[in-house]
């Protein structure tokens, strides 16, 4: 069967129209199938009626014209149901209909499946034969199989105009959604422009050279002409754009001068390569490693990569540059959007970034953050090569898009785009200082620090010390571990930028699919694998040093925290407990004067959730990672579009976790953090607070909204609201009894546009 389909859904791709895919379509499935009957039928939106569309077996002259209404017919039962029907015999079935016009009366059995898109049923694909039968399991799992394959080619065909089911109209259909994953909220208007990768590495046929120094010299031009293009980017960004967001140019101008990327090509020139050869298998290698990983910020950095060895390759052929006009309202597209495409568009002109891999943790999505415009990611389905010139609506708030909208959703959404404007002038009154309830309770705001730096002085006046800081970066921007001088350098300067605030430095967390490139791990299962603290406890050589490079750098401040990720076990805790200790007592017998940091442990698995209360009693403090922990509980995969809007910090399984986790941390008298998006999201802080946690972490961008929604609530409100969601049935009704009291604050604004018009229908 897996040939059949292969040959069926090759032969359907090279087809030039719809039409024509869907003949080959049930021409093939009648063949293999060795059936009387193959047809598909669509549902014509205009009509409200099951539109035959091809057909092999039934009369031909009956295409476009046979139609049954939506619940009508066998047909109608399968498509208004969305459910398989098999019969032996269907003329007597309660629901046959008859259509003179096809001829159908002939055949006795029956067999239709509801063809899906996203939920959405587009139509039916139906089988038909003379003799009374049933058909096999494995004839219905053929069909399904079918039908799911064909549904994206309709539904792209939708988009593009080329669907046309009413032979009255040539009109392009209006408001046709596509589904992606949330980036960056917001929601922006505009045209789309895709735009299409410098070069491809893939494409480059291995070849020999026997003058590799003429070759390293090309390879050493190209990778100059590279840095100056992105220094020149870089350089046109920065008037709009903070240092913080455009030092990741920086970050890309290291990738090129690492020795894993530019050392390896040249080794494989000299060993006889072409540099075009060489490049291709360097970076297509590198960028595996990183797709491996689950860490999302470390899986996209092959974007970056990739978007690099392009660029080098383009320079190496010596393809001209495109000289792209884009229009004045740029909706950016492309299969992996980049900083580098980003920062081509005239920045005034660009309102949206929509990019068919990647997610909120992208550079790309850095910079669409800093920039102010919304993004959708991991939007799979979005046919690009039909979808340029189309105007678009992007709600980064859904993660959707909709294409040639009709006015009247127009005007919806401009309403959601004119009360953004007020939000944000809103939030910029905020007055410095720390969060603080209504009724006076001191909140602590703390800060996710990444890579790149600064906070203005208004932020800095939010936040009460960085919640979470991920080494990782330090040991991802080389090709060998770090020493523990180098180490050092790093964590001092960020211990020092807070000082006196808190700061929580999170041991190496690799591992599994989680590698680095120069120690790449590789599992069957890597999201159940050798990770997290299971690595550095198994090599404490690395988790030494890193210790040692810490306390050393927070000799000076003393305001360290320690936190250790993936801890499953006490005993994982203990043996943490006991390295830290030999290290501390280690400096001290060298002259250098420490002290023993705090101690916390990252609740981020449902077994550690289970055993907070014994943890709590011997780590100085608990912190949950809100993202993993959601993923590991729901099973959900945040950055895959087919199952994201499942992915639900608010569902009661989550909050009753988090429960289960704060109320261990206030028994033993310790504090109770959490990182992650929940923590900057307004109308989840309000609920932490009521759960019982007294700090949260966030990103820079979320200081103000949360800062402003704690400001409304008195800390008994918080409690109530928590614990009316611990008692619901779902995390959409935890939604609305948060939302009702946000609309009661008269904070409407803070409340995301897609379910602010729900609440107030249910408030009036």
């Amino acid at each position: 069967m897996l040939e059949i389909l292969r040959r069926l859904v090759q032969a359907v791709t090279d087809a030039a129209t719809l039409d024509e895919a869907l003949t080959i379509i049930v021409t093939r499935i009648k063949d293999t199938m060795q059936t009387g009957v193959c047809s598909v039928y669509l549902l014509d939106e205009s009509t409200d009626r099951w539109l035959l569309m091809a057909t092999d077996g039934l009369n031909p002259d009956s295409v476009r014209l046979a139609s049954l209404a939506r619940t009508e017919g066998l047909v109608g039962t399968v498509g208004s149901r969305g459910e398989l029907v098999n019969l032996d015999d269907a003329p007597n079935h309660p629901a046959f209909r008859f259509l003179r016009e096809t001829g159908e009366e002939i055949f006795q059995s029956f067999l239709g499946v509801p063809i899906v898109h996203q939920r959405e049923i587009l139509g039916v694909l139906v089988v038909q034969q003379t003799t009374q039968r049933k058909f096999s399991d494995e004839e219905e799992a053929l069909l399904v199989t079918v039908a799911a394959q064909i549904s994206a080619l309709i539904a792209h065909a939708k988009v593009s105009g080329r669907l046309h089911l009413s032979q009255t109209t040539g009109e392009k259909p209006t408001d046709v959604h596509f589904k992606g994953v949330a980036g960056i909220g917001g929601v922006a208007t505009g045209t789309a422009f895709v735009r299409q990768p410098p070069a491809i590495l893939r494409r480059v046929k291995d070849a020999k050279t026997d003058q590799p120094e003429l070759e390293l010299g090309e390879f050493h031009i190209a990778l100059s002409e590279v840095k100056a293009e992105l220094r020149q980017i870089s350089d046109s960004l920065s008037e709009h754009l903070a240092r913080k967001e455009t030092a990741l140019f920086d970050t890309y101008l290291r990738m090129l001068e690492d020795h894993t990327l530019s050392g390896e090509v040249c080794q494989r020139i000299r060993s006889g390569e072409t540099a075009t050869t060489a490049l291709k298998y360097v970076v297509l290698d590198l960028v595996a490693r990183f797709e491996a990983m689950d860490d999302t910020y470390l899986k996209e950095r092959a974007t970056d990569l990739l978007d690099l060895g392009r660029r080098i390759l383009a320079k190496l052929l010596h393809e001209q540059s495109e000289a792209l006009e884009y229009p004045d309202d740029v909706i950016l597209i492309a299969e992996d959007v980049t900083p580098v495409m980003l920062g081509e568009v005239v920045t005034k002109s660009l309102k949206a970034i929509v990019s068919i891999k990647g997610s909120a943790n992208s550079h790309v999505a850095i910079l669409a953050r800093g920039l102010g415009i919304p993004a959708v990611m991991g939007a799979v389905d979005l046919p690009l090569s039909d979808i340029s010139g189309a105007y678009l609506i992007v709600d980064g708030w859904r993660g959707e898009l909709i294409v040639e909208p009709s006015e009247h959703v127009l005007a919806e959404y401009q309403r959601a785009i004119d009360d953004a404007a007020i939000l944000e002038m809103d939030l910029e009154q905020v007055e410095p200082g720390a969060a603080i309830t209504e009724d006076g309770a001191r909140v602590h705001l703390m800060l996710n620090a990444g890579p790149f730096g600064d906070l203005s002085d208004r932020q800095r006046s939010f936040i009460d010390g960085v919640g979470l800081y991920r080494t990782e970066f330090i040991f991802l921007a080389r090709s060998r571990f770090p020493t523990e001088d180098e180490q050092e350098s790093e964590y001092r300067a960020e211990l020092e930028t807070y000082a006196p605030m808190p700061v929580v430095m999170r041991t190496l967390d690799i591992g599994g699919d989680k590698s680095l490139p120069y120690f790449s791990i590789e599992e069957e299962n890597p999201f159940l694998g050798w990770r997290g603290i299971r690595v550095t406890l198994d090599h404490p050589e690395i988790f030494l040093t890193q210790i040692r490079a810490m306390l050393r750098a927070n000799s000076g401040s003393g305001n360290l925290r320690i936190l250790l990720p993936m801890i499953t076990t006490l005993e994982e805790l203990r043996a943490s407990r006991v390295l830290i200790e030999r290290v501390v007592l280690e400096l001290r017998a060298e002259g250098i004067s420490v002290t023993k940091p705090e101690v916390g442990v990252m609740i981020e698995v449902p077994s550690a959730v289970y055993l907070a209360p014994e943890l709590a009693t011997e780590a100085d403090f608990l912190s949950v990672g809100s993202n993993d922990l959601t993923q590991y509980l729901l099973a959900v995969d945040r950055t895959n579009a087919r199952v994201a809007d499942i992915f639900d910090g608010f569902h009661p399984a989550v909050l009753r976790a988090l429960k289960i986790t704060s109320t261990a941390g206030v028994n033993a008298n310790i504090p109770v953090a959490l990182c992650g998006e929940m923590a900057g999201d307004p109308l989840a802080a309000v609920l932490l607070v009521g759960l019982g946690f007294n700090e949260l972490s966030m990103s820079s961008a979320a200081l103000a909204s949360v800062k402003r929604a704690l400001g409304a609530f008195h800390l008994r409100e918080c409690r109530q609201l928590a614990t009316k969601a611990l008692a619901s049935e779902s995390g959409k009704n935890v939604l609305r009894i948060v939302g009702h009291a946000f609309m009661e604050k008269q904070l409407h604004l803070l409340v995301p546009p897609n379910l602010r018009e729900s609440f107030v229908m249910e408030v009036s």
